[in-house]
């Protein structure tokens, strides 16, 4: 069970009362106490004050016998509603008494100074009381104030101090309620107006709710995601017409080779030659189906690799020996250069080399060098193969790692990897938590894969 509710406006209003009543509280609770001692403190003055002036009159009177016989003096003077007075000897015989609720005399110890101190009875009372002399004889003035009163006016006080911060809070929650639901407005505004975005419509922008400085970061935060999305939209779009051409070409030949193959008789060979053919093009078909399905699998969000240390300068050599015909056949030397360790899955950072060692062989002028080096630098290890040939224009440098991207479609061979190869190569990387760039120029093309230093 949730303590605030779902709605953020109504959760925003019980959080205004909350702290409402809280603050509401404190103050009541800091006025109560304020009250009370200063309530106290007056009640303690007047107790002492009328101490004194019983000692005045005992000491204007010649003896207690002449203020026994003029009990309205004092009586007028305290009141006689809730207070109580005594007048007692040394022998504990009472000579004066003002007590209209009937309290037995309290037993109190001797002060020469006026002492203050809770009555303990039945009654709450609150005393002050004093020894003094009056010729030979010792005396004990004892004066009292019933509590009854106070705590009567003390527990109205709280009834209005609990009245006005519940009104107080109920105030402060429909007022917050109100405020919540003006100043959450422009929110709705913005979910109305982010949920209008569709797939037709991904150009669109939040930049009208830039003003306000705690939408800010919420409005740019959708740009982004709706650039994102229209960025992948567009490979989405891009890809899925990439991939209708590139399967359209093997089986439009496929298609028109058995059609005419089939209009006439043919000899053996000839259906030889088809069938040879059709093998060429089931392979690429093939190739193609099969870098797919690895892209797919590498670009899961719970793909994971090995963890192996691999030497680069072994690993570099058994390619160079797989690709070593292929490069005599074009006239190409391959010449390794890395001599460093890094940590990855071999099997797939053998792919990624293997392909960029396989474009660089298809592209490479004659009697050139193709160079695999490696280089390390603080938190990273970059690996580099080179090689000269006619420059990949600046255009296309950007688009070169996504699917099916070719500079010229025009000069593809049947062995290559359907324009998914440099794509293969990005995904692993990114795998690795690491990236692949190129640059090329007249003095040839690196591409060079940047994996991260990761400890064992």
């Amino acid at each position: 069970m949730k303590l605030f509710p779902r709605a953020l406006s109504l959760r925003l209003a019980v959080m205004f009362a909350l702290v409402s009543a809280l603050l509401l509280g404190s103050i009541g609770f800091y006025l109560y106490q304020s009250l009370q001692r200063e309530v106290a403190w007056r009640d303690d003055q007047a107790l002492l004050g009328r101490l004194e002036r019983m000692q005045a009159l005992i000491n204007d009177s010649d003896s207690i016998e002449q203020l026994r016989n003029r009990p309205k003096l004092y009586e007028n003077m305290l009141g006689n509603r809730d207070n109580l007075l005594w007048i007692v000897d040394d022998t504990g015989q009472v000579l004066i008494e003002i007590n209209p609720v009937s309290m037995s005399l309290p037993k109190l110890p001797v002060a020469a100074q006026a002492q203050l101190g809770e009555g303990h009875s039945s009654v709450p009372v609150r005393l002050a009381w004093q020894h003094v002399m009056q010729g030979d004889r010792g005396l004990t003035l004892i004066a009292g104030k019933l509590l009854s009163e106070r705590e009567q006016m003390l527990a109205a006080y709280r009834l209005k101090l609990w009245l006005a911060m519940s009104v107080g809070s109920l105030l402060a929650f429909v007022l917050g309620g109100w405020v919540s639901q003006r100043g959450l407005r422009p929110v709705r505004l913005l979910a109305k107006r982010a949920a209008a975005i569709d797939v037709h419509h991904l150009y669109l922008r939040l930049d009208e709710f830039n003003e306000l400085s705690e939408l800010q970061a919420l409005s740019q935060a959708l740009n982004k995601m709706l650039a994102r999305l229209e960025e992948g939209f567009a490979q989405l779009s891009r890809f899925s017409e990439d991939l209708a051409h590139e399967m359209r070409t093997p089986l439009s030949n496929l298609m028109g080779h058995t059609q005419q193959s089939l209009r006439h008789g043919r000899s053996i060979e000839d259906y030889q030659n088809l069938l040879v053919s059709n093998q060429e093009e089931y392979e690429r078909l093939a190739r193609m189906i099969d870098s797919m399905l690895f892209l797919a699998r590498t670009e899961q969000a719970h793909a994971s690799v090995s963890d192996e240390l691999i030497n680069l300068h072994d690993l570099v050599e058994q390619l160079c020996e797989y690709f070593e015909g292929v490069a005599q056949e074009r006239d190409v030397t391959l010449i390794n250069h890395a001599h460093d360790q890094l940590r990855g899955d071999p099997a797939l950072i053998r792919r990624a080399l293997a392909n960029l060692l396989a474009n660089a062989l298809r592209y490479g002028s004659p009697a050139t060098a193709v160079t695999i080096s490696s280089v390390v630098w603080e938190n990273r290890i970059e690996v580099t193969v080179h090689n000269q040939g006619q420059p990949i224009s600046a255009q296309h440098l950007p688009r070169l790692f996504d699917r099916f991207y070719r500079c010229d479609p025009s000069r593809n061979q049947p062995d290559d990897s359907g324009g998914l190869g440099l794509a293969i190569v990005r995904s692993i990387l990114q795998l690795h938590g690491g990236r692949v760039t190129v640059d090329s120029s007249q003095l040839g093309t690196s591409f060079r894969l940047e994996f991260p230093i990761r400890n064992a």
